[in-house]
Formats: C-alpha cells, sequence, structure tokens
C-alpha cells in the first residue's frame, strides 16, 4: 500500500509544479483536469506524511523511554495515533466513484397515496432544497408537476455545486444515496378520523450529463408537443408549450412544461434526457462487469425502499444501514448530513472490505 501512496506523492509533487506554471492555464480544460486531479491527491498526501511523522514520533519516543518511563504514554498515544492514519489512507486509496463531482439532476415523483404521497413529495423537494442550500448549492426546478392540494406528482431540479467541490463532497458524491422509495408514515391532510396512512415516493438522482458525454442522434428522437397543464402562468392551457421527448432506441422518455416557450421547454427535457440515458448506460455498464460491486448502500433496483419517515415518532430510519434519529423535524428541513454519511461510511467499509478480499 505504502509504495503506491510514493507513487502518488510524486505524481503530487509533479502536479503541483505544473499548475504553478503560467502556461499550463492557457489551455482551461487541461488546467481544470490537472487541478481536479491534484485535489484528489492532497488528503492522500496530506493524510501520508501525517502517518509518517507518527512514525518519527514512534521512533524517538521509544529511545526516550528507554531512559525514562514517561515517555511510554507519549509513544502510546503515537502509535494510536499512527494506526488511525493507516486506516485513513486505506480509506482514501479505495477507488472513488468518477461521477463524485459531477452535479445532478434529482427528480421526485409521488407514488402510492394519491394526494397524500404529492403532499410528501412536496416535503421531500423542500428538504432537499434546504439541504443544497446549507451547503451552498445551486438549485433550479427544471419541471413540476403540481397536485391540487399543492404538493407535487413529479418534480425535476438541478442541483449544481458553486466552485470547486472538496473531494467526496461534490453534489453527486452527496445525493447518489438518495434514489429509491422514501416511505412516510403520519396522519394525512385529507384524514379527517386521526388514523396513521403509510404512502411512498419515489427519489431518482442521476449525474447530469454533458452534451459531450452522450451521442444523441436527432434521427432517434420523436418530440411531441402538448399544452400544458397545472400551475403556470397565463400561457398554460393556450398555447402548445410542453414538449415530450422519447427516445427511440432505448424509450427513454423526458418531458418539461414549465417553461412559457416550446424551444425552452425542449432544451430542458433534453438535459434531463441526457442525464437519464447517462446513469442507463452506466448502469448497463455495471451490470455487464464481471467485478461489479457488492455495495450494501447502492443498488440499482429503484424499487427498494430506502427509508422510513414517522411523524408520530418524529424518527427517521435508513433501511440499508440500520441508521435511526429521532430528529425527522430537522431533517425535513435540511439537517441531512447525519442520514447521507451513514451511507457514505456504509459504502466505504463495503468497498474496503472487497478491496482487501481482491
Amino acid at each position: 500500500m505504502f509504495e503506491a501512496v510514493e507513487e502518488l506523492l510524486t505524481e503530487h509533487a509533479d502536479l503541483e509544479k505544473r499548475l504553478a506554471d503560467p502556461s499550463v492555464h492557457a489551455d482551461q480544460a487541461n488546467a481544470r483536469k490537472l487541478a481536479k486531479r491534484y485535489a484528489e491527491l492532497t488528503p492522500i498526501t496530506r493524510t501520508y506524511l501525517a502517518w509518517r511523522q507518527a512514525g518519527e514520533d514512534i521512533e524517538a519516543a521509544r529511545e526516550l523511554a528507554a531512559e525514562d518511563s514517561d515517555f511510554i504514554a507519549e509513544m502510546k498515544d503515537a502509535e494510536a495515533r499512527q494506526e488511525e492514519l493507516t486506516e485513513e489512507l486505506r480509506l482514501l486509496l479505495v477507488p472513488r466513484d468518477p461521477n463524485d463531482d459531477k452535479d445532478v439532476i434529482l427528480e421526485v415523483k409521488a407514488g402510492e397515496g394519491g394526494e397524500e404521497s404529492a403532499l410528501f413529495a412536496g416535503d421531500l423537494l423542500r428538504m432537499y432544497l434546504r439541504f443544497a442550500e446549507r451547503l451552498g448549492w445551486k438549485t433550479e426546478i427544471i419541471d413540476a408537476n403540481e397536485s391540487d392540494l399543492g404538493g407535487y406528482k413529479d418534480v425535476s431540479v438541478a442541483v449544481k455545486t458553486r466552485g470547486t467541490a472538496e473531494p467526496g463532497q461534490g453534489v453527486w458524491a452527496r445525493l447518489k444515496y438518495e434514489g429509491g422509495v422514501h416511505r412516510v408514515q403520519r396522519v394525512p391532510a385529507t384524514e379527517s378520523q386521526g388514523r396513521i396512512h403509510t404512502s411512498a415516493a419515489g427519489v431518482l438522482v442521476t449525474p447530469e450529463a454533458e452534451e459531450v458525454e452522450v451521442e444523441i442522434h436527432a434521427n432517434d428522437l420523436r418530440i411531441d408537443v402538448y399544452r400544458s397543464s397545472g400551475p403556470g402562468g397565463q400561457s398554460v392551457n393556450t398555447t402548445d408549450s410542453a414538449v415530450r421527448i422519447t427516445h427511440l432506441p432505448t424509450g427513454i422518455v423526458a418531458s418539461c412544461q414549465n417553461e412559457k416557450s416550446q424551444l425552452q421547454n425542449k432544451e430542458q427535457a433534453m438535459r434531463i434526457l441526457r442525464s437519464r440515458l447517462l446513469a442507463a448506460a452506466q448502469e448497463e455498464a455495471e451490470r455487464e462487469a464481471s467485478d461489479a460491486r457488492r455495495s450494501q448502500v447502492r443498488t440499482v433496483d429503484r424499487s427498494e425502499r430506502i427509508r422510513t419517515y414517522n411523524f408520530p415518532e418524529n424518527r427517521i430510519s435508513d433501511h440499508r444501514t440500520g441508521f435511526k434519529s429521532y430528529n425527522l423535524d430537522q431533517v425535513l428541513d435540511g439537517e441531512l448530513n447525519a442520514v447521507i454519511q451513514s451511507c457514505v461510511d456504509a459504502d466505504a467499509a463495503a468497498k474496503l472490505a472487497a478491496a482487501q478480499e481482491n
């Protein structure tokens, strides 16, 4: 392991020299690529240097302890510190998800439960918007189909980071675990008898694709226009501005009706379509790969229930990791970090175990 780290240290030092050369920044695309790699290697370099320093401290304390037993405690502290750093290094060296730095398109869809499910979908949307706000991310509602009582039958939102995110702190790196079925248990606003009901909403998270990442041929598309429905202003139900795009080879469909013009709706629908096609291609590659990850928390089965939101007990439970807490009101206000971190930790543990098996 440490031989590999020494090679990465050499690469890190070389990247530092190259990025200090003004001529490198003449090619902005290449400079961004180098800066991204430098940022990936920095935590490894920093942790390894701390590990090496801990080793030197152990040796120094051991020599002193031979003459003065007071230094035995110092030696043990340094040994414990080096052991912690060894585990950190192992985790840092686990191959990263190449999409971790990407922005995402997050979709929330009402499921079983009618209006109550649509209201819960609205609660989930607000939760993600508040979470993004806490982290300084930018959000943009791409398409929304509201329900009669103010919830959402389905809604799509683009979530983007500001600037360059730290490794493991990008939008996809944090939100990729949200895909799946979210179950709610509460007394619905539509329930007059005070009985607790169970309903669900589905969340789909896909990394947002750049145009160069997904090749789409015009002949493979069927574009239909229709009149918008639901809240949205004067243009609703008066012009054929809504757009539905079908990718014929795969059958994947994307639609948008939020914008006032047909052209704007087409552009937004294409954004969604590109991301869905990229996600489909990546999932197919994962299925075909002989060494596909056996992660406990990542799954392409979107029908799996991943989380329960129990309002009477103010409890949130993640069924993949066993995480449970009684601050549901705070989580729905955007305090999602602890829930997501449980998924990050479980995913890292599964990857580390797989790496050690190989």
